[in-house]
């Protein structure tokens, strides 16, 4: 069997030693799986986590500069809250760290990891970090189950209903220490910086997945309650015009051809009507999404003659638009004709059980025919027939 492939994760805990272990931990234990780690740490509280490194030729310890912070109450090194965050101190001590956001995104930059895990630093997840540099967020709670519960039983983050452990709150008593937890939402943690609820509702709505470190067996039901309150959207599942699924429904499963050369593609005439006889040969039932052909106003007025008539509802061919990705989903496609794009048409049938006809017309798209044909070999890619191709685009599509 083969291996699975080995990640690059970062770890970005908050800057006190309660979640560095933690982290270190967990850290240790991807690396026994042959991950690669890349660790964030204060730069003079570097040596004293060396030894809970077990693995150093996978696991690098990445010293950051922590700006000082004296004029807000903290020490004047201010690497050491590390070791130095008290419960008197825990707001300011958040200031240090999250100005640390510029230096850990140049970092972020250059390592280009898979996966970032964070618990506080609640600008990882931002589109303009995760999207542009395509890594996964994930945070990861290091406190127990039944202070989450709690806490968010007073405030209800993006995703969280409002049932969420209404009957476990009813066991804590008095109210007044969930009442407590749920109140450091809102403490000011010290300059330009105010870690309120909405920053806790920001990670929970734009992190691609949360994790806590926890024992079911000791806290089974307050991590039971949590799996089942802090949910993933649900997906749409049909957004296909009601005409449109009736008329896929008509035909078998895997039967119909879908036809699709994108919004900027537009065909000169002959190559228009050689690839709309080429589905009528087929003899498939077929949708075909194609712009007007240079020099016409509209598809219909730039059919062959008597197309209509000897398709008799087989086939229809339209410049409305179409959700490509629940068309492909949909039981009855079979076939995807399509110029190859590396758009979110060609990926959405990659992912379902259709056929890839692959017609690469330019640029990338020889490219990505290439690969998706040649090298992975999970489509049909036509050959480059220059001048000759618009002639037998007929004959390829009849083998369909």
């Amino acid at each position: 069997m083969a291996c699975s492939p080995s990640l690059h994760i970062t770890m970005l805990p908050w800057f006190a030693q309660e979640h560095i272990t933690p982290f270190l931990q967990l850290s240790n234990s991807l690396a026994e799986r042959g991950h690669k780690i890349s660790f964030f740490i204060p730069k003079h509280t570097h040596a004293s986590f060396q030894h809970f490194n077990h693995h150093p030729n996978l696991i690098s310890l990445i010293p950051i500069c922590v700006p000082q912070n004296h004029h807000h109450g903290l020490p004047h090194v201010a690497e050491e809250i590390a070791s130095k965050v008290h419960s008197s101190t825990v707001s300011l001590s958040m200031t240090p760290m999250l100005l640390c956001e510029k230096d850990i995104e140049v970092h972020l930059l250059e390592l280009k990891p898979n996966i970032v895990f964070f618990d506080h630093a609640y600008w990882v997840p931002k589109p303009r970090l995760t999207q542009c540099l395509k890594i996964k967020s994930l945070v990861y709670h290091v406190i127990s189950f039944s202070s989450l519960t709690c806490e968010s039983s007073y405030s209800y983050p993006l995703g969280i209903s409002k049932g969420y452990c209404c009957n476990i709150a009813e066991h804590h008593n008095p109210l007044h220490e969930p009442k407590l937890l749920a109140g450091s939402g809102k403490v000011d943690h010290g300059k330009c910086i105010v870690h309120t609820e909405p920053c806790t509702n920001s990670i929970l709505a734009q992190s691609y997945a949360t994790g806590l470190k926890g024992c079911t067996v000791i806290e089974g039901a307050y991590a039971d309650c949590h799996r089942r309150h802090v949910t993933v959207p649900k997906e749409a599942t049909c957004l296909i015009d009601e005409n449109w699924a009736k008329w896929l429904g008509n035909y078998e499963a895997g039967s119909v051809v879908y036809c699709s050369f994108g919004s900027e593609c537009t065909l000169e005439p002959c190559q228009f009507q050689e690839v709309v006889l080429g589905l009528e040969l087929s003899g498939m039932p077929f949708v075909a999404a194609l712009r007007p052909p240079k020099g016409f106003e509209c598809v219909e007025s730039a059919l062959p003659k008597g197309f209509k008539e000897r398709l008799q509802g087989r086939g229809v061919v339209s410049s409305a638009y179409f959700p490509h990705r629940f068309i492909l989903e949909h039981p009855s496609v079979g076939c995807f004709v399509t110029l190859s794009g590396h758009s979110g048409s060609l990926s959405g049938a990659l992912v379902n059980k259709c056929q890839l006809f692959l017609l690469p017309n330019h640029g990338e798209m020889v490219f990505s025919a290439g690969v998706i044909g040649t090298t992975l070999k999970v489509g049909v890619e036509v050959e480059k027939l220059t001048t000759k191709r618009v002639s037998l685009l007929k004959r390829v599509f009849a083998k369909l």
